[in-house]
């Protein structure tokens, strides 16, 4: 009941403004080993969970937060399904390098063989300098109990947690 009654007040990604830019950056949350549950296990973080994708201002203030995805996907492949990307053309949102080709400002990657050149250093640097943003309002979010530790209740009930939480979260910014 509460995650309906809180519905209104979360953002969805066709709310994100395009006259804005935005960080955008996923995070696992963790939870239980179902054995029935294939998909949630994440070699990246070595855990089960499920992935969300989180959008914030450059000043910090959070503004959107997408579905859960199951832990086994990549951050690209979340963002893509959730549709956030459509309505962000005029301001190409700042990611990390998992978000490279969808036209993102992203850091450069290091070439085979061969160094950075100091401009493209020097610009990591600052763009990474700017993400460091998005890694504090994630560490916000999860300052609440039930997004940083293993969910162990059923998991047909995740997902109506994750969406109660996240609501919660959107309304205490009100």
């Amino acid at each position: 009941m509460l995650a309906q009654a809180l519905r209104s007040v979360v953002p969805t990604a066709e709310e994100l403004r395009a006259d804005r830019q935005y960080i955008i950056d996923g995070t696992l949350l963790p939870c239980w080993s179902w054995a029935a549950v294939p998909g949630l296990w994440s070699g990246k973080h070595r855990t089960t969970g499920v992935v969300v994708q989180v959008a914030a201002t450059l000043e910090g203030q959070l503004s959107w937060i997408s579905d859960p995805t199951p832990g086994s996907r990549h951050d690209l492949y979340c963002l893509d399904q959730s549709g956030a990307l459509d309505h962000l053309a005029t301001y190409p949102p700042i990611g990390d390098k998992g978000y490279i080709g969808r036209g993102m400002n992203t850091p450069f990657k290091k070439p085979p063989g061969r160094e950075l050149l100091d401009w493209q250093k020097t610009f990591n640097k600052s763009l990474n300098h700017t993400r460091a943003t998005i890694e504090r309002v994630i560490a916000h979010i999860k300052t609440w109990k039930v997004l940083h530790t293993d969910y162990r209740r059923p998991y047909a009930t995740f997902k109506t947690t994750i969406s109660a939480v996240i609501g919660l979260i959107f309304y205490t910014l009100t």
